[in-house]
């Protein structure tokens, strides 16, 4: 069989992150091509690779060593890479469609993967399976200035499609951190980030879809329009389902102006408390702000050191600073955005800032590129787990206070960052003993959940968190999910394990 090399990774992780170090934890999901029985012959598993490499083309399957490590793995930590039986690249939807009734009739496991880039090991394949890499389907097929939406392939990256709408004045507001993520990991994961204050995440602005369910049928969702009110809604269905329930082919999302002029606004605060009751009151002024995040001040500090920042903050403010509030704002005209700034510098200097710092452009840019790569930094410093519990917003205050104790009792460390604007906590777990590892991640999703939040804001439930949502959900509503999952893909090929067993 024809053998090429995978193509470029998108994916670029910064240099001396140890990035490359995925350990392996007692418990997790440590499945690896060697230890997994094969259900398939030798002589099945080639007739299997013959036929995928007629439907995707002479040099468009990977298998044995010439499939390459990048692809056994997302950047979930503490979970093993896992070898997959091969790699095939479609080039279109077809392709796709055939690929996946190849694998229902042999039930062969199947796992989507975008840029690999997710954080929950969604995409982290079956030894005994093929991965469905979509680099090949990297095509915006359609920007409707009309109607202010991008159709899109789901190979197509963040940082393509912002390339492409900022010529035209437009903007595709979600961007979870990571510029080379594709738009049908995006969808899968329902990825949000710090922009969701203002703008939501992923599922508010998919309109459409076109997906291939696990049984081999092609359907299409939604429509180039933002209300429906015929039959369920399967968009919103697919949406967030990391891969379990439908291969998404194509994507209708929608698109906004482009605002011309930002600011960004940094506040430090001696409190947690302090720092968060000023959230309501900013968003009550009316100002829409696009970003409002919290940073502690050890993660300021990793932040500040691996990014080289000067933020002009004295060191007689750091030394009483617990927490920092971060708020970007957006606007088209510059006067009204001088005019929201000065309204939102006053305000946080009412509100008990120790100060309020309106950033130069460039300084202003460099924090949020900066908190933007939070992951990379808690991942060099040695983090075991990163969480993204979401709580009510009033409610991340009293449930950091739970989290200080559970940190306390089991010895570990935590530390992070949040989007304060939704609720969206980001804390990174040191914690080498695997025990008790388990027991403050579960305690501290507990606590969130408790809190009337959910374990994952943005990151997804994958391979790594799938045992704790099994502890803490309602049993009726991962019933539920399982009957959903069974009319999407009754054999169980599409990501079979992840979200749940």
């Amino acid at each position: 069989m024809a053998r090429r090399q995978p193509p470029a990774a998108s994916r670029q992780p910064p240099a001396n992150d140890g990035s490359s170090q995925h350990s392996i934890v007692p418990g997790e999901h440590a499945t690896s091509c060697e230890k997994l029985k094969r259900t398939m012959s030798a002589t099945a598993e080639a007739g299997l690779l013959r036929d995928l490499e007629a439907v995707a083309g002479a040099g468009h399957v990977l298998a044995g060593e010439d499939a390459k490590d990048d692809y056994f793995h997302d950047e979930a930590l503490g979970l093993e890479p896992v070898r997959p039986l091969a790699v095939v690249f479609p080039a279109d939807a077809e392709q796709t469609r055939r690929i996946v009734e190849l694998a229902n009739q042999t039930g062969t496991p199947l796992t989507a993967r975008g840029s690999g880039t997710g954080l929950a090991g969604a995409c982290i394949p079956r030894g005994d399976g093929i991965v469905v890499s979509f680099e090949r389907m990297n095509t915006i097929r359609e920007i409707d200035t009309d109607n202010h939406v991008a159709v899109v392939q789901p190979g197509v990256t963040l940082r393509q499609l912002d390339e492409a709408t900022a010529t035209r004045g437009l903007v595709y507001p979600v961007f979870p951190g990571e510029s080379s993520a594709s738009l049908g990991g995006n969808v899968a994961t329902n990825a949000g980030g710090m922009r969701a204050v203002k703008y939501g995440v992923t599922r508010h602005q998919v309109l459409g879809l076109q997906a291939v369910l696990g049984t081999g049928e092609s359907i299409r969702t939604g429509g180039k329009f933002v209300k429906s009110t015929a039959g369920y809604d399967l968009t919103q269905l697919i949406v967030g389902s990391e891969g379990t329930l439908a291969l998404v082919t194509e994507a209708i999302l929608r698109l906004y102006p482009r605002p011309s002029h930002a600011a960004t606004v940094l506040a430090p605060f001696a409190s947690l408390p302090a720092c968060m009751s000023a959230v309501p009151k900013l968003i009550r002024t009316g100002v829409g702000p696009l970003m409002v995040e919290y940073i502690d001040r050890g993660t300021m500090a990793a932040l500040a050191k691996a990014g080289d920042l000067e933020l002009g903050v004295p060191a007689a403010i750091k030394g009483h600073t617990f927490a920092y509030l971060v708020v970007v704002l957006e606007n088209t005209r510059e006067d009204r955005l001088a005019e929201d700034t000065e309204l939102v510098a006053n305000l946080l200097g009412d509100l008990e800032a120790l100060d309020v710092y309106v950033l130069p452009p460039q300084a202003g840019a460099q924090l949020i590129a900066a908190r933007e790569r939070a992951f990379w930094v808690a991942k060099a410093v040695g983090a075991d787990d990163i969480l993204d519990v979401v709580v009510p917003r009033a409610d991340i205050s009293p449930f950091m206070d739970e989290v200080a104790e559970l940190a306390a009792k089991t010895g570990s460390w935590v530390s992070g960052c949040g989007h304060a604007g939704d609720g969206n906590v980001h804390l990174s777990v040191l914690q080498p003993d695997p025990v008790k590892r388990a027991e403050v991640i579960e305690g501290i999703l507990r606590a969130g959940a408790d809190r009337g939040g959910a374990i994952s804001g943005e990151h997804g439930i994958g391979l790594g968190k799938k045992k704790y949502l099994a502890a803490i959900e309602d049993p009726a509503k991962l019933a539920l999910w399982r009957r959903i999952k069974t009319a999407f893909d009754p054999n169980d090929i599409l990501n079979p394990g992840a979200i749940f067993e």
